[in-house]
């Protein structure tokens, strides 16, 4: 590296966020540019280890300190080849990812990691300045044809490597756009969707055929999908949200978290949602049952939509602030983690276990609850416990419950085809192949690991592309992920 010593002389440093007052007013994202000056200082701060654990720490081995190195001494050019080697849409991750690699930085050991992530995001961002980042179609075509079922990151995944290789791929997507989550789950105040359709741009320069509107097992008989392709790749996503079977479920302002995200994220798009079936926190005292990455995108809408109060809760404990004996570097760390979100206001409760809603004329107006502690059981296993005496009642006009996917959906296509299901309800399928139950259909992404990040997601739909690939045509040049 070009400095030695800079790991010691530079502190990380991240882009700055727009000042709450300004950004919960609109719907532009938190972060501010970076200087590609600073850019490169943090770069610098790499110490090019013997042993460099990002690359475990990241799903899609992605090459991190050879970016640092070319990053410092300007070398973009070279640097965006070498990042598109392994992940496909960089920009994504460099929004969304939750980057396990700097968990896994040497440097976290017993100081602050290098920001791989900034690093990755203004290396796509300087390629896209640059105009390096253009279609790049198949010379040949290998007569054979691939549905890809649904345009989430893992189907767009399969879809750029499989064209790549020469077939004729075909997104098909039941939305109105194309993008699955990234479109309609994502806020856009954490990725403006700008990011998302330059992207799509390139996808179908390349030859990539886009099917919005297409409901396979609905509009789009699923014979006629089979009949039509030689393989296909479900990347379905795990869409079926966990509930709570709690007294007073049935209550209307009850939501789950995607059916509210997805509507602001129409709205914002441009669509127009009639006010009798939009989600609206203005004026509302709003509860969000989760405190994953969901819940705080709910907590960000709502206080942009102008929620009167906003409350968090969590069954389980707070996470420490620091790494405990047996919770070791180079592990993702369980530790809390505090989302720009959070710094917008609202309150965070842990160790709440939600027990009945209660409402007047039909509509939520408050939920009970009761504190949780830890205990041991007879083996020696951690357990959540209610503590007596401890029971609440919180206001809550509006309640969204974000406590996660308990697998893909199967009333249509799945049914249809009679794919087997795990234990946990997702899809069933040969680790080695990737192939399901049933012979030329695949699966990628959360439909067969269940709801996952979405650097695993890429990775996954690389490496089904690669299966793919080689059972079309017995062997494969492509590369998937570690």
């Amino acid at each position: 590296m070009a400095n030695s010593r800079a790991f010691i002389q530079i502190q990380r440093e991240l882009p700055p966020r727009r000042p709450v007052e300004e950004r919960v007013r609109d719907w532009g994202e938190v972060y501010t540019p970076f200087p590609e000056d600073r850019l490169k200082q943090q770069a610098a701060r790499c110490m090019d280890c013997g042993i460099p654990f990002c690359h475990q720490g990241c799903p899609l081995g992605n090459l991190i300190p050879d970016w640092n190195d070319l990053v410092t001494r300007d070398k973009w050019r070279e640097v965006i080849d070498r990042l598109h080697l392994t992940n496909n849409f960089p920009e994504f991750t460099g929004k969304l990812c939750p980057a396990p690699c700097e968990d896994a930085c040497v440097l976290s050991i017993n100081s602050q990691p290098v920001t791989i992530k900034q690093v990755e995001w203004s290396i796509i961002e300087h390629a896209y300045r640059e105009g390096w980042v253009v279609p790049k179609p198949p010379v040949m075509r290998t007569g054979k044809s691939v549905a890809i079922v649904g345009s989430g990151p893992a189907g767009l995944a399969a879809a750029q490597e499989l064209n790549r290789a020469g077939h004729l791929v075909t997104v098909y997507e039941r939305d109105d756009r194309i993008g699955g989550l990234i479109r309609y789950g994502i806020p856009d105040f954490k990725m403006d969707k700008a990011w998302l359709d330059r992207r799509l741009a390139q996808l179908e320069g390349e030859g990539i055929i886009f099917r919005p509107n297409s409901h396979i097992g609905g509009n789009v008989p699923v014979e006629e999908l089979r009949r039509g392709h030689d393989a296909i790749v479900l990347a379905l996503g795990a869409l079926k949200p966990r509930d709570l079977a709690v007294p007073g479920r049935d209550l209307g302002g009850i939501h789950f978290a995607m059916d509210y995200l997805t509507l602001q994220n129409r709205r914002n798009a441009g669509d127009h949602i009639p006010e009798a079936e939009f989600i609206s926190a203005e004026g509302k005292h709003v509860i969000i049952i989760g405190g994953g990455d969901t819940g705080a995108d709910c907590l960000g809408t709502a206080h942009r939509q102008g929620a009167a109060s906003v409350t968090q809760l969590q069954y389980r404990p707070a996470p420490p602030l620091a790494r405990t004996p047996n919770n070791p570097w180079p592990e993702w760390g369980y530790v809390l983690r505090t989302s720009p979100a959070h710094e917008e206001g609202g309150e965070r409760e842990f160790s709440i276990s939600t027990k009945q809603f209660v409402g007047e004329n039909g509509r939520v107006t408050a939920l009970r609850a009761i504190r949780t502690e830890v205990e041991m059981d007879e083996n020696a296993r951690p357990k959540l416990v209610e503590i007596p005496g401890t029971e609440l009642e919180m206001p809550a006009h509006l309640v969204l419950i974000a406590i996660g996917f308990a697998g893909p959906e199967t009333n249509t296509v799945v049914r249809e085809l009679g794919l087997e299901l795990t234990r946990r309800g997702t899809l069933a399928v040969d680790p080695s192949t990737r192939m399901t139950s049933v012979p030329g259909i695949f699966a990628a992404g959360d439909a067969e690991r269940g709801a996952s990040l979405i650097v695993n997601v890429i990775a996954d739909g690389r490496n089904a592309a690669q299966s793919v690939d080689r059972y079309l045509m017995g062997s494969t040049q492509l590369q998937g992920s570690p």
